[in-house]
């Protein structure tokens, strides 16, 4: 069975659709048949593989997964695309809709063909991420270093367990990474510090750099690993590929 991994953070510009889309890039790289599932209104990971939004978010429409998903330039990896339709992010962030069984039939109808399923939420705690939770095996949290990134860091717990104790136990967190990291900064140093003494070992060890050239690689529609494979920021996202899959 896949892994399916929520990559979630309500605060935005903590690097999450930035993770997302280089984590999904270096498993595919690494062998591992990959989806990304772009549920970000946003549709940054769709624009950053270089693949337009659909008019139609895939998960309202009436068709299976297979008809729905695209292949991306990167061998190994398929995307789901989001859409900016108001209509659509309504319906799908609507607590009348039945988000959760929709997103695991649309999930479930494809899974045989993936070992990894990673879902870009939206930056937010509201039912679409909820949803996004309850359908996934694991969740993996982006946080910026710095203390502002820190502040709604519990409340997304509170968030995680909730959706942990009403689904009874399928999601599991699976860590928390850090990301723009500067070690010259006294205040990363700090945070770093703080956020490891206590979560303990659920803190990925590979730190996500202040790189600037993984800021320009999606306006590349490029992952940082085809954009500059030899930069800091494609040795720290191989680096934490590796950890998740060690960490199966």
């Amino acid at each position: 069975m896949a892994r399916i991994i929520s990559i979630a953070n309500q605060k935005g510009g903590v690097g999450k659709t930035t993770t997302a889309i280089n984590l999904a890039s270096g498993l595919a790289s690494a062998g591992m048949r990959t989806l990304l599932v772009d549920l970000d209104p946003q549709c940054n990971a769709t624009t950053g593989l270089n693949c337009e939004p659909t008019d139609r978010h895939p998960m309202v429409l009436d068709q299976s997964l297979n008809e729905s998903i695209v292949e991306t330039h990167i061998p190994g990896l398929d995307l789901l695309p989001g859409s900016r339709s108001f209509q659509d992010v309504e319906l799908l962030a609507s607590e009348n809709m039945p988000n959760t069984a929709l997103l695991e039939n649309h999930l479930y109808q494809g899974m045989g063909k993936y070992d990894f399923v990673l879902i870009d939420c939206p930056p937010s705690v509201g039912s679409l991420t909820q949803t996004a939770l309850a359908a996934s095996t694991e969740v993996l949290m982006p946080i910026q270093c710095e203390y502002f990134a820190m502040e709604g860091l519990t409340q997304m717990i509170h968030v995680i367990r909730d959706v942990m104790n009403r689904e009874k136990g399928q999601l599991e967190f699976g860590g928390i990474v850090l990301t723009m990291h500067d070690p010259q900064l006294e205040l990363t140093k700090e945070v770093e510090q703080e956020v490891r003494e206590f979560f303990g070992e659920i803190v990925f060890d590979t730190v996500i750099p202040r790189d600037v050239l993984v800021s320009e690689a999606p306006s590349h529609g490029q992952p940082i690993l085809q954009h500059a494979p030899r930069s800091r920021g494609a040795r720290a996202y191989v680096e934490l590929c590796m950890e998740v899959l060690e960490r199966d």
